[in-house]
């Protein structure tokens, strides 16, 4: 039986920097064919080549054994059966759920939509997916993960043969991911491809048949799963062997930076009498499931959504945050969860980015110093390792990894009391997450109190000091790091 997809020999470039070099790839019917490899070697962009959004420069792509003669757009890939579900959600927020799954494939008769039909259809498809999301509910009001899953939901409503899915478990709960994997399971038992990039690698055996490395553009090696291991696999991405996951280092920790007392949402949703307290040269980290309030109260601390009580103290003095500015001010600052949303100006350059909060350190009566603005810059891209051609590159042109560096550099370059990191890892590879807790190590032996938010417990127990498990708004635990285990976590976590 033909691959479904053929890649040989392609070749890609932006601006003159080489972003696939020589990349060679195949999937077979009925097999989940991981594309792995650090932020930026190339497989996002190898799956826009074959999904239309790109063009290649050079090589041949095959579909169900056929050559390609001319190069995909995305119309054409539907059209043969490739769908793609995007890292970065690719919805559109004002329209409803069934509106999204059915954008340009409407149920139509003439010029008259068939609401109810498109309706009934996508409800099936969210049925499929275990999902209780009302159809008619606009996108923008449902949460990151959710809109995830409406995003999966779009690529199946195309009857898709070949599926390439890029990051698709990064913002899902625990029973979300169980769902989609055993949606996965059925989509190979009826001879469908997926091609899957995750760089949650502790995932993989769950599902993957092979896999394919790249790095720095090129391509590596193509393994069978069952005959490699995890230590293997990342010494092929990185082109060495990590010896440590999560490089914990113990500071002694100095005085109480913040307090936060009966910390409280408006009408009691989000965060409920939330208090506790926060040290310098401490990691603090936040656990608990999805909707457990662990996004809420990091948000109403730095001022980005508002409180209905509560008091919050920096170095022993009451302080008021109503907005973002004014926790800036104090020496507060927040890497967020959604960096596209809530953290990047993407349609500016990396050095507008970073310096953005700070335009005050570069500016005299009003005139910016580029040149300075640009020395900062540069630094700032060499102490974090952001991968980038150029400090003026625009930031929607950077990986998701070296995007994610751009929002921590943005803080880096304040004089910091209190860092705050919202899901900081989430959809960057194994090397960029090791350079993340070695930022954050920094951040503690440099005597700044430093909290963070995520659904990955290896993580949270890993570089934790002490751990704040949340469940329906509340604290309902304090736990030192090196005296828990995740089962004690989720206990806590669920309440059962």
């Amino acid at each position: 039986m033909a691959d479904l997809v053929n890649a040989e020999h392609v070749n890609k470039s932006f601006s003159g920097v080489m972003a696939l070099q020589d990349v060679q790839f195949n999937l077979r019917p009925g097999e989940v064919h991981a594309l792995l490899g650090e932020n930026g070697a190339g497989k996002s962009t190898l799956m826009k080549i074959i999904s239309g959004v790109y063009t290649k420069d050079s090589g041949d792509i095959y579909i169900n054994g056929k050559k390609l003669l001319h190069d995909l757009t995305p119309q054409s890939a539907q059209a043969m059966g490739i769908g793609i579900i995007h890292q970065e959600l690719n919805l559109c927020p004002h329209l409803t759920v069934a509106e999204n799954v059915f954008l340009n494939r409407e149920f139509s008769s003439a010029v008259v939509l068939n609401e109810k039909k498109q309706n009934e259809e996508t409800k099936n498809y969210l049925k499929a997916l275990d999902l209780d999301i009302d159809s008619s509910t606009p996108v923008r009001k449902l949460p990151v993960s959710k809109q995830q899953m409406v995003e999966i939901c779009k690529t199946l409503s195309m009857n898709a043969n070949i599926i390439i899915m890029d990051e698709p478990t990064s913002a899902l709960s625990e029973k979300e991911i169980e769902e989609l994997f055993k949606l996965i399971a059925m989509l190979k038992s009826e001879g469908k491809g997926i091609i899957y990039i995750s760089h949650r690698l502790e995932e993989l055996s769950r599902i993957v048949d092979r896999v394919t490395i790249l790095r720095d553009g090129k391509y590596i090696k193509t393994l069978n799963f069952a005959e490699t291991n995890l230590p293997e696999i990342i010494s092929y991405m990185v082109g060495r062997a990590l010896t440590e996951k999560f490089p914990h280092v113990e500071v002694e920790r100095g005085k109480k930076v913040l307090e936060v007392r009966n910390l409280s949402s408006p009408h009691g949703v989000g965060v409920k009498n939330v208090s506790f307290d926060l040290y310098q040269g401490e990691l603090l980290a936040f656990a608990g499931l999805m909707g457990a309030g662990r996004t809420e109260t990091v948000r109403a601390v730095s001022g980005a959504d508002k409180t209905s009580g509560g008091e919050i103290l920096i170095d022993g003095k009451p302080v008021k945050i109503h907005a973002p500015s004014n926790a800036i001010s104090l020496g507060l600052f927040c890497a967020p969860e959604d960096r596209k949303r809530d953290g990047l100006c993407v349609k500016m350059t990396l050095t507008e980015n970073i310096t953005l909060p700070s335009l005050d350190i570069f500016s005299r009566l009003g005139i910016i110093s580029r040149k300075l603005e640009g020395k900062k810059a540069e630094a700032m891209v060499t102490s974090l390792k952001i991968r980038t051609p150029s400090i003026d590159q625009y930031v929607r042109n950077l990986s998701g990894g070296n995007q994610q560096k751009v929002v921590v550099g943005k803080w880096l370059m304040r004089d910091a009391k209190i860092v705050i990191f919202d899901e900081p890892t989430r959809g960057i590879d194994v090397a960029s997450k090791i350079e993340i807790y070695n930022i954050m190590n920094e951040l503690k032996r440099n005597g700044i109190g430093v909290m963070f938010v995520s659904s990955e417990l290896p993580e949270i127990l890993g570089m934790a000091d002490r751990i704040l498990v949340m469940c329906n708004g509340k604290i309902t635990a304090e736990l030192k790091a090196g005296d828990t285990n995740q089962e004690e976590i989720l206990k806590y976590a669920t309440q059962y």
